[in-house]
């Protein structure tokens, strides 16, 4: 993928890159940062983007630390 971006860049041929059947959620990373346009993957892989145990952990944690304060908002 990241030949292919370079070739298109090179030539400013007026074309966007597709990145088909990602199956893992570094490679959406991965494909991101060399510059594809499009990806497609299954829906779990995409859920799995935005859902991460340590970012879990992390707002638990802070919504234990909200609840002790006893404060509200609204």
């Amino acid at each position: 993928i990241s030949d292919i971006r370079l070739i298109y860049d090179n030539y400013a041929f007026g074309t966007e890159i597709l990145v088909a059947s990602v199956r893992h959620g570094v490679h959406v990373l991965e494909a991101a940062k060399i510059g594809a346009d499009v990806m497609t993957a299954p829906p779990s892989v995409i859920k799995g983007l935005f859902k991460h145990i340590l970012t879990d952990k992390g707002i638990e944690g802070f919504l234990a630390d909200w609840a002790k304060t006893g404060q509200a908002i609204g």
